[in-house]
């Protein structure tokens, strides 16, 4: 099918438009938390594979980290096991944590993997188990509770927090072009498995990599105002300013909280953006006017 004059054009503007970002961005890395309504969508999913092929062979390098809740919670429910949630975090039993591992590690990443490999890519699939890349402590989670004068703390089982990140391993691969593919299970001192927040898992591999970008896909549209606009541009000190006029508050704040920390520690920007669009990532990396929130350094 051959394209009309007008379609030409915009096709045309779209390339010359990607051309000095791709210069600017090829050899550097950038961190991709892949999760929402992006993993589930068959359209979006293949747009997804494809736009990160894309970006490896223009020069960059993506790491993916993947996130799959509402996979684990189908299995979950599958086997007879009902899910809970405290304080928005899964309550991982070892029965639990044995589905997150056969989810996340296996059923997961391995469907990224083909995908980003059936569209031309070398895709690595791994979990932060492997080469002890991603050490973790279990997550001690407080709440204060009415006619309690001290904070309650909840064991919620195998859910955990990063302690350190080894990203040898990533080097490595990154260096024999491959592409690699990180489901968020981390390792205690014991050898014990945790169930991590994929955008903490994210923010901590882009600092350890110094990561150009980190890029978190979401199911909205960005930071919004409180008249419902969309935000960017924002440097840390802004978003700061934000969360302690309320603006930022809720569900909201662990993942700008993400990326606030990753910013001050040395990643150039942190993007939020919207997962339902079919190519998100080509658009915030590749257009002048992205399409979700970045955030920057100050200086």
């Amino acid at each position: 099918m051959s394209l009309d004059s007008k379609q030409a054009m915009n096709v045309a503007k779209v390339l010359t438009e990607a051309l000095p970002y791709i210069k600017r961005f090829a050899g550097k890395t950038v961190v991709i938390k892949y999760g929402g309504n992006a993993m589930v969508d068959e359209g979006l999913k293949n747009g997804f594979a494809r736009d990160i092929v894309l970006m490896k062979t223009v020069g960059i390098n993506p790491v993916v980290v993947h996130g799959g809740g509402p996979q684990i919670g189908d299995l979950l429910k599958k086997i007879g096991k009902e899910s809970q949630f405290i304080e928005g975090m899964r309550v991982t039993d070892a029965e639990t944590m044995d589905v997150v591992q056969m989810v996340l590690g296996g059923l997961v990443n391995k469907d990224i993997v083909s995908l980003i490999n059936k569209q031309g890519g070398k895709a690595v699939g791994l979990s932060g188990k492997d080469a002890d890349m991603i050490r973790a402590k279990k997550l001690h989670v407080s709440r204060n509770t009415p006619g309690i004068d001290v904070p309650e703390i909840i064991d919620i089982g195998h859910v955990g927090e990063v302690v350190n990140v080894d990203a040898s391993l990533i080097h490595k691969l990154v260096h024999e072009n491959f592409i690699p593919v990180i489901a968020p299970i981390g390792v205690g001192e014991e050898g014990e498995s945790y169930n991590i927040n994929a955008d903490l898992v994210a923010g901590r591999l882009a600092e350890t990599l110094k990561a150009e970008k980190l890029i978190l896909l979401t199911n909205i549209q960005g930071l919004l105002d409180k008249t419902g606009k969309l935000l960017t541009g924002l440097t840390a000190q802004e978003v700061d300013a934000l969360i302690a006029d309320g603006t930022i508050y809720g569900g909201m704040l662990p993942k700008i909280a993400c990326a606030l920390d990753a910013v001050k520690k040395g990643v150039r920007t942190a993007h939020i953006i919207d997962g339902r669009i079919e190519h998100a990532v080509m658009l915030e990396l590749f257009t002048d006017v992205g399409i979700g929130t970045l955030i920057k350094r100050g200086d």
